[in-house]
């Protein structure tokens, strides 16, 4: 998502190019470009499909609405294995129109969880709950803390269910430390991104994530809760942002790259 701008065999080429050999990938341009062909596409290459984005929106009320959701998600999951990835980040989801019922949304999400679990582990998919900034709670994600994340996700084994870890939805949060702490003590950090937070945020605020370096989260400092936490695996760049894709897709990546170097690794 960082470089959307670039067609998939661009985005594998540039990878290559600039040294990148882990990637994330999101649903919308996997499919357009298709499944078997992505697939092939990046083990041709050599690149890792760490994690694909996304499933989720769990919270409907109406039984139709919400068996059309598992359905997606069952495609989801089905979409992760194929690309050979062990990972399915899931958006939980906003409040259904004209509810006020935080709690009863969240429940739904764990009713959810339930029957998607055990799909995906038989698939060889864990399923990554990924808490959002509380500004989407209302409309895209009604966990907006990893404390609240991490309560869904101790339900159920850790192999099956556990938690993104996104810098720019946590860094506000002073428990988000000591629940990193805890989530990497049951194994379930399954994923861990960045973004900076810079200001001010556009119209919708979607696509406000800065590049890194550009704002006010220390990078190595979040790096360093992760890394006490036990996580080693691979460290996901995760940009949404107008003025990024406005540009050329290449020189994102290679831009990203060096960033990730300077303000994570250095």
């Amino acid at each position: 998502m960082t470089v959307r701008q670039l067609p998939m065999p661009d985005l594998v080429d540039a990878c290559g190019r600039s040294g990148v050999t882990h990637v994330g990938l999101w649903r919308e341009p996997v499919r357009a470009y298709g499944l078997e062909a992505t697939a092939k596409l990046v083990r041709d290459a050599g690149l890792t499909v760490t994690t694909l984005c996304r499933g989720g929106f769990l919270t409907a009320t109406d039984p139709v609405e919400r068996a059309e959701a598992l359905g997606d998600n069952h495609a989801a999951i089905d979409e992760a294995a194929a690309l050979g990835t062990d990972t399915l980040v899931l958006v939980s989801g906003g409040l259904p129109p004209g509810s006020k019922d935080l709690r009863g949304a969240r429940e739904r999400i764990a009713d959810a969880l339930a029957v998607l679990a055990p799909y995906a582990a038989e698939r060889g998919v864990r399923l990554a709950i990924e808490p959002l900034h509380p500004m989407y709670a209302a409309d895209r994600c009604v966990v907006s803390t990893l404390a609240q994340a991490l309560d869904l996700a101790e339900r159920f084994p850790a192999e099956q269910v556990g938690v993104a870890v996104d810098t720019y939805h946590i860094w506000w949060d002073d428990q988000a430390p000591a629940q990193i702490a805890r989530a990497g003590a049951a194994g379930r950090i399954h994923t861990f991104q960045l973004a900076d937070w810079t200001t001010p945020l556009p119209e919708g605020v979607l696509n406000g994530r800065g590049q890194i370096g550009d704002g006010a989260i220390d990078m190595r400092e979040w790096r360093g809760y992760a890394e006490a936490a036990g996580y080693t695996g691979p460290i996901e760049v995760e940009l949404f942002n107008e003025g990024l894709w406005a540009r050329d897709g290449r020189e994102v990546l290679a831009e990203t790259a060096e960033r990730f170097v300077t303000h994570v690794i250095r």
